[in-house]
């Protein structure tokens, strides 16, 4: 296991390169129809990223600490308001705000121990992960650059295979590069959207909640009920009137993400039953954790794509199998 381990954590960069550059490609290819030259359109893409990453942490390090103060605060608020009130000895929510108040400490004692007393733990591991993200940076940039080649490398491979094949394969490849591709544009418009409507009615936890709003999107279906939920509950402590237009808020945004924004980006393409996606989710997140989790609805993607597509020939596998026990 300790191998596999190092395995796996020398490819993890590679594959969050690829991963990045597939998804980035078709606005790469949309830059060269517009006749920008290819290194130019690499170099924009790249200083792109930077800037976003550069106003990510900026934001974090400065505003996104005392929000999720505040976000702890109200929650345990809520938690305590909840408990005041007289529902029966069966719904005794004391035990849980302890709970959540212990988990507060400990993830900000943690961060203050780690940072203060583990000096040297905190540079090795900082050059780790620089190390990492140098290396990821690097094989982005020479992946995007060379994305062609490996697309005309693969059709060229399963071109000589089966037609079969090399059909599946491209109609995957289809459904994948709009889902990366819508995806990253999701989460744009995300952020933006959430933490500017909810700035609007002075929610005070607006640009933390825009930034967990585009990164919900991770999370089939679940990942922006669980936004919404944090929006409520912090809006009820603060005020009634508050709570109300959060209420509006996300139920209004929530409509037109599924039926405008979604509906554009994504299309028809990805239209996958909710109960496959819901079992992908919990599949993915027994299987592999977290990271299971955000990889559920690409492999949700791949096994509705195949079954599609080989449907017909899986059912005439099993029509030709039944008849020849029938006939024995």
């Amino acid at each position: 296991m300790g191998i596999t381990d190092k395995i796996v954590d020398i490819i993890i960069p590679f594959l969050f390169a690829f991963a990045l550059a597939y998804a980035l490609h078709p606005t790469l290819q949309w830059m060269q129809k517009k006749r920008i030259p290819k290194a130019l359109g690499v170099t924009i893409i790249v200083v792109g990223l930077l800037a976003i990453i550069t106003g990510l942490i900026y934001v974090v390090s400065t505003v996104l600490v005392g929000q999720m103060a505040s976000l702890f605060s109200n929650i345990l608020d809520f938690i305590n308001k909840l408990s005041e009130m007289d529902f029966g000895s069966e719904f005794n929510l004391s035990g849980l705000e302890t709970n959540l108040n212990d988990i507060f400490k400990n993830i900000m004692g943690s961060v203050g121990n780690y940072v203060s007393n583990g000096t040297i733990h905190l540079v090795n591991t900082s050059l780790a992960l620089f190390t990492k993200v140098c290396i990821g940076a690097a094989a982005f940039v020479y992946i995007l650059i060379d994305m062609d080649k490996i697309r005309k490398e693969v059709r060229n491979f399963f071109s000589k295979r089966k037609q079969k094949t090399f059909d599946f394969v491209a109609s995957l490849d289809k459904q994948m590069k709009k889902y990366l591709s819508g995806l990253v544009t999701v989460m744009i418009i995300s952020v933006f959207e959430y933490g500017f409507v909810y700035s609007i009615i002075g929610h005070p936890d607006a640009l933390l909640l825009g930034l967990l709003a585009g990164f919900a999107n991770l999370i089939p279906y679940f990942g922006g009920i669980m936004n919404n939920c944090v929006a409520a509950i912090t809006a009820f402590v603060i005020s009634p009137s508050l709570f109300i237009k959060t209420l509006i808020v996300f139920t209004v945004l929530s409509m037109v993400d599924s039926y405008v924004i979604n509906a554009n980006v994504y299309g028809k393409t990805n239209s996958i039953h909710p109960l496959i996606v819901i079992f992908s989710v919990f599949a993915g997140s027994a299987v592999f954790g977290i990271m299971g989790i955000v990889i559920s609805f690409p492999l949700a993607i791949l096994m509705v794509t195949t079954y599609k597509f080989y449907k017909d020939d899986i059912f005439q596998n099993i029509r030709g199998g039944t008849k020849k026990i029938i006939e024995k």
